[in-house]
């Protein structure tokens, strides 16, 4: 079993490491404060091939495997992981649409998809449905010229922001056979936006509500076929596990290379503190859960990519301890900063925020548990 990057691997994560600290690392905290990300470096990113890291080169993505794809996300979250998972949403909708999609959708949509030029929302939960997605209420009633939409999307990354949203809806009383997935444009008539959450970390994503009052939308709008959206919607997230696991692994790192750069630097007691040895096994303790993080979430995504019957379980349980895992690391390396980790300046407090949340989205961690216990109890 080699453990090891392959050429190509290496090179695929040196060019995303190096985009995200020319690029994004020098104003996170700024556009933090902003409350935004700036739109003209989408195109930017794009032109890397990293908006549609893992759609097929038929249709002009760059056709990677999920592993490839985790090494992009764990190199720009080492620049901000709140940019770095708002492109995965970017991804996971992009890869919804070249699976399922008609090719005259494909044709009409994904040039611009690709170069970002268009930056895509996944519109799945709504106020009342969350962990339970398949109670979602949006309704979607038939027309003659296509679909009228009615309900309320809730938490949604890039409201108000993104120039399309791939939403979930409701076509059928059906339960999960009678959800259906459309494609939004930003400007439809009826489509409506709340204001921008006040959050406690993702501060640079902007989330807000997603409204549809009589929104209307043509039959070629309609991704795939009537009833199988929350089929489509179900398929996106193994990777999109794997993909926020990357993006807490990535910011944890980077608050680790921090704590000891900075260990290196504070004196007390006549000695720099990486010199206590009680410190310096926290160090120690820090190191081997990444690497173990670090070595799930790459056997997960290589289970995803060879098609393993048991991908789903595992992409679960790497979900649930790599984002616990990251968490854990970024709070001690606050600790061992002290007063000045809760200063924003050291931006650690910052990847403490941003990381919090890589717990509840793509399924709460609690869900990553009843997915692994059922394959468990199948199984035995």
């Amino acid at each position: 079993m080699d453990f090891a990057l392959n050429e190509e691997q290496t090179a695929i994560f040196d060019m995303a490491h190096a985009f995200g600290q020319e690029n994004i690392a020098p104003h996170a905290h700024q556009w933090e404060k902003d409350g935004t990300i700036p739109k003209e470096l989408w195109p930017e990113v794009g032109a890397l091939g990293f908006g549609g890291l893992y759609v097929s080169e038929e249709t002009g993505g760059a056709g990677l495997t999920r592993l490839d794809a985790t090494l992009v996300f764990e190199a720009l979250s080492m620049a901000c992981p709140s940019v770095a998972a708002f492109l995965s949403i970017h991804n996971m909708c992009a890869k919804m649409l070249d699976t399922f999609a008609s090719d005259g959708m494909k044709e009409r949509v994904m040039p611009k998809v690709l170069t970002m030029e268009t930056v895509l929302s996944y519109c799945l939960t709504e106020p009342g449905s969350g962990s339970d997605a398949a109670a979602l209420k949006t309704r979607c009633a038939r027309t003659n010229d296509g679909y009228t939409l009615n309900g309320t999307k809730a938490f949604i990354s890039g409201g108000g922001y993104s120039d399309a949203y791939v939403t979930m809806v409701r076509t059928s009383d059906d339960g999960a056979k009678g959800v259906s997935t459309v494609y939004v444009e930003d400007g439809t008539p009826g489509l409506s936006f709340g204001g921008l959450e006040d959050k406690m970390g993702w501060r640079s994503q902007p989330t807000a509500l997603v409204q549809f009052d009589d929104c209307k939308v043509g039959a070629e709008n309609l991704v795939g076929e009537e009833g199988k959206g929350f089929k489509y919607a179900m398929a996106g997230l193994d990777g999109g596990r794997l993909n926020i696991s990357a993006c807490s692994l990535g910011a944890a790192q980077t608050a680790l290379t921090k704590t000891l750069e900075y260990m290196g630097d504070r004196k007390a007691f006549g000695q720099s503190i990486d010199q206590f040895q009680g410190l310096q096994f926290r160090l120690a303790d820090m190191e081997i859960e990444l690497q173990a993080a670090r070595t799930f979430l790459r056997q997960a995504a290589w289970k995803l990519d060879t098609g393993a019957p048991d991908a789903t379980k595992f992409c679960a349980m790497a979900k649930k301890f790599v984002t616990e895992t990251g968490s854990k690391v970024v709070d001690q390396c606050l600790q061992l900063h002290g007063g000045y980790g809760y200063l924003a300046d050291y931006g650690i407090e910052k990847l403490v925020r941003d990381l919090r949340v890589h717990q509840i989205l793509e399924g709460t961690n609690e869900i990553m548990r009843v997915i692994v216990a059922r394959d468990m109890l199948k199984n035995r």
